[in-house]
């Protein structure tokens, strides 16, 4: 088994403590960063998602995955940086005005990382105002969560806020959260819906034409 079937293995069963110490390894056998990235990191959380998908995987064992994924990130990223490989697109995230809930979000920010995005992470509770200077601030997707039904009509001044700011030709809206649905999404002007985190990564990829 070469050092790139032990990355994607470590990250599929979500052993944090193995994936920084492998990426280290691959590095050392002089496997470049970005091989590592695409045939380990990425391939690994496409399989993640897969098994989502599948039925085999729920949201904890995805979250396992993700924050494995995330420990190898922090030791590849600054060769990354370094090889010059750039991200296939910046993606401000956030949880709507007057919404604290962030795991979906935290989730969706996690697979989009380690699927090569770069992620502008807003956090909760987030205004039109912050997602607007997102958009200024070159992101080329904003993804929109809400988990209550009070706050996910927050979302529509939100995008009709990037629309006043003369700025919703330049960015891809994608929304998500328990109470939303694809014909609310629709309603509201967003470009896509996803109701997972896996979805969400693939839909952003359909969006970008990634």
């Amino acid at each position: 088994m070469s050092v790139l079937d032990e990355i994607r293995q470590a990250v599929i069963e979500g052993q944090i403590k193995v994936t920084p110490v492998k990426v280290k390894q691959g590095l050392d056998e002089g496997f470049r960063p970005d091989t590592i990235l695409n045939d380990g990191l990425i391939a690994a959380m496409k399989q993640v998602g897969e098994l989502f998908e599948q039925g085999e995987y729920f949201v904890p064992e995805m979250l396992v995955s993700a924050r494995a994924m995330s420990a190898a990130l922090q030791v590849l990223k600054p060769f990354l940086v370094q090889q010059g490989v750039k991200p296939i697109g910046k993606v401000a995230i956030g949880t709507v005005k007057g919404d604290l809930h962030d795991i979906g979000k935290n989730l969706v920010a996690m697979m989009l990382e380690g699927s090569g995005y770069e992620i502008m992470d807003l956090g909760c509770d987030v205004g039109p105002d912050k997602f607007i200077q997102a958009v200024q601030n070159g992101a080329s997707v904003v993804a929109m969560s809400a988990l209550l039904t009070t706050t996910m009509a927050n979302m529509k001044g939100i995008i009709d806020a990037i629309k006043n700011a003369g700025l919703r030709d330049k960015v891809k809206i994608i929304v998500g959260g328990a109470p939303l649905t694809d014909t609310y999404s629709s309603e509201i002007g967003a470009d896509a819906y996803s109701p997972d985190a896996s979805s969400a990564v693939r839909k952003i990829h359909e969006l970008l034409g990634a």
